[in-house]
């Protein structure tokens, strides 16, 4: 479930890259991006205030507070600063090109900074993602690498601090999580659109590209935030990784664009490296260490054996304790499973 999950948030995504194409004959960049952020943010403000009631998931806390400051301002902020500057000084293929390493920057910082599990079958996976990116982008000539290049490579650098960041609070309830950064990523690229423009975009297409913001962005994120919770930030970004080939497989479909040769040798790629992802087993004996925190859960599994004196039905969340334990059971770098390998 949880690859089906990254694989439907990509999808989701994807459906911007013909949408969006179509949009900018009517909308400014800075206002598509603006909009679709404000679309996600408030789409499922209102969804959430429609429907009302409790909800099984936890809410963040103090805790995670530097978490959400940090994914806002890398991934709402610095990210698309960085982008649209520097595709003001480069080509749009080089660009392309250089923000499939958004997937190698999220595995890195993964693996070397938050300790997830890497191994041979995901830098394969992630080696066959990027090759297929640049395979779908690359439309032959020079690359250079100036000033403009090294700004659309640090965007791809603050969406991988984003993504796992994101990753380290992915217990807690994803529709919040999108919120936030939808509301707050939508309001700060609306001021940078508003400042470079001077005007605000017509209301037909404003609010056709919020619609899109809401499914591309919104419920692609909670998605995508469900999926990092079971698989982790490197491996779910993996999957996630797939949006290119999807937007350019849509652009056949929806735009009648030509089948060509990099469309095709993308795909080959990416199909094996979901392979090599989708057949990996990993399991060993392990140690939990004490850890203390809230999410939703129900008791169906071995980690959650604390006692209740009346025990919910399905998924409930509340403060919980897990107590030291050791055992050996196939796992993926998810919230219970972060420990070191030797």
């Amino acid at each position: 479930m949880n690859y089906l999950f990254a694989l439907a948030a990509a999808f989701l995504f994807a459906l911007s890259v013909p949408a969006g194409k179509y949009l900018l004959a009517h909308l400014r960049p800075l206002e598509l991006s603006a909009l679709c952020y404000l679309g996600s943010g408030l789409g499922l403000l209102l969804w959430r205030l429609a429907r009302g009631g409790g909800s099984a998931e936890a809410q963040l806390g103090r805790r995670e507070l530097p978490y959400a400051a940090g994914f806002v301002l890398a991934g709402g902020v610095l990210a698309p600063l960085m982008l649209f500057t520097g595709l003001s000084l480069t080509s749009s293929s080089s660009a392309s090109m250089l923000l499939n390493f958004e997937l190698v920057f999220t595995s890195l910082i993964a693996v070397l900074v938050f300790k997830e599990h890497g191994g041979g079958r995901l830098w394969g996976a992630a080696a066959l993602i990027t090759a297929g990116g640049f395979a779908l982008s690359w439309e032959g000539g020079g690359f250079g690498f100036g000033w403009g290049a090294l700004l659309v490579l640090g965007s791809a650098f603050m969406w991988g601090v984003d993504n796992n960041l994101t990753a380290r609070v992915s217990i807690k309830d994803p529709v919040t999580i999108a919120t936030i950064k939808g509301l707050a990523g939508g309001l700060l690229n609306g001021l940078l659109a508003y400042y470079s423009y001077r005007s605000l975009p017509p209301l037909d297409w404003a609010a056709a590209a919020l619609l899109l913001g809401l499914f591309s962005y919104g419920v692609s994120l909670v998605l995508f935030i469900l999926a990092m919770r079971g698989l982790g930030a490197s491996r779910a970004g993996a999957f996630f990784g797939s949006y290119p080939f999807m937007g350019a497989a849509l652009g056949v479909l929806v735009l009648a664009e030509p089948v060509t040769g990099r469309l095709l040798a993308a795909g080959a790629f990416m199909a094996c490296a979901f392979l090599l992802l989708a057949l990996e087993r990993h399991g060993h004996r392990h140690q939990h260490d004490p850890l203390e925190h809230e999410h939703a859960h129900d008791h169906a599994d071995a980690h959650h054996t604390h006692a209740h004196d009346k025990a919910p039905p399905g998924p409930h969340s509340h403060p919980h304790a897990h107590e030291p334990v050791e055992h050996e059971h196939p796992h993926l770098p998810d919230a219970h499973h972060r420990h070191t390998h030797g």
